[in-house]
């Protein structure tokens, strides 16, 4: 699985699940190029990451012996996205590996959901995985190896969930690009797949957002309250999965491991697309 000498592009690595990707890829060997908005988004009810979050992902990635060309940029401006990619790639002189990560969540009824919170998301979630790819397309194409782009989906791209109509669509679309992508990109060798996890145990799960959609009459309701509740979305008895759990997923469809396969779904969901 080593990715020794090669290259990795990882978006919303500040924190969370980008961040347990980029410092896994780098202890396997990889250096990296991460990107990150590190500023606040309306249609997210909690906080988003901070420079310093991305200060701490070049530490961490620094501290597994690799190098790292960290920029803040929003994934929802095209340009932006390529002159990212574009100065790691000046920097390390190659690209072997895109995990398209960056996202935002946010639970609305419909009444509530706004044309600004929609587009938000589908801009975010959706335009800017477009925007991760087309930008590393290039790149890849000019090292004449191949190479694996990953995108984040999520069961909701497979299922809909009540109350998160915009997420549905967003991660419904990226299996769109997935599929559409592994056909034109496979006979250059260049593989596209999805992974699509649960609930994982990030800061886009736990908050105080989330924790009012569960219990709504509850004045505060707590992590504590909450966590019972979501064990009844998958068959095994877990409320959710650690970043560590996806990561594997993404570092097996990255290397060589997985060299012949592209154009899956992947679920990391403790079985709750079967539930």
């Amino acid at each position: 699985m080593g990715f020794d000498g090669m290259v990795a592009f990882v978006t919303g690595a500040a924190r969370g699940q980008g961040r347990n990707h980029a410092v896994r890829l780098a202890r396997e060997g990889a250096d990296i190029i991460a990107l990150d908005l590190c500023a606040p988004v309306q249609g997210a009810p909690y906080d988003m990451a901070t420079r310093a979050d991305l200060d701490e992902t070049i530490r961490l990635v620094q501290a597994e012996g690799r190098q790292i060309v960290a920029s803040e940029a929003d994934v929802r401006d095209s340009a932006a996205v390529a002159k990212a990619v574009a100065a790691g790639v000046e920097r390390f002189g190659r690209l072997d590996v895109v995990v398209a990560n960056a996202g935002i969540a946010g639970s609305y009824p419909v009444e509530d959901l706004t044309d600004e919170i929609w587009r938000d998301m589908i801009d975010i979630n959706l335009t800017g995985v477009w925007n991760t790819v087309k930008a590393s397309v290039p790149h890849l194409r000019a090292g004449g190896r191949g190479g694996s782009i990953v995108l984040i989906s999520s069961i909701a791209g497979l299922k809909g969930l009540p109350n998160n109509v915009h997420y549905a669509a967003a991660k419904h679309g990226v299996l769109g690009v997935m599929r559409s992508l592994a056909n034109e990109l496979g006979p250059e060798g260049i593989r596209v797949n999805a992974v699509l996890p649960t609930n994982v145990e990030t800061r886009m799960l736990l908050n105080d957002a989330i924790y009012k959609l569960f219990l709504p009459d509850e004045a505060q309701p707590t992590r504590e309250q909450v966590e019972p509740l979501l064990h009844g979305m998958h068959a095994l008895d877990v409320p959710f999965v650690q970043p560590d759990d996806v990561s594997n997923a993404v570092l097996f469809l990255a290397g060589t491991q997985s060299r012949y396969v592209t154009g899956i779904t992947m679920p990391i969901d403790a079985g709750a697309l079967v539930k």
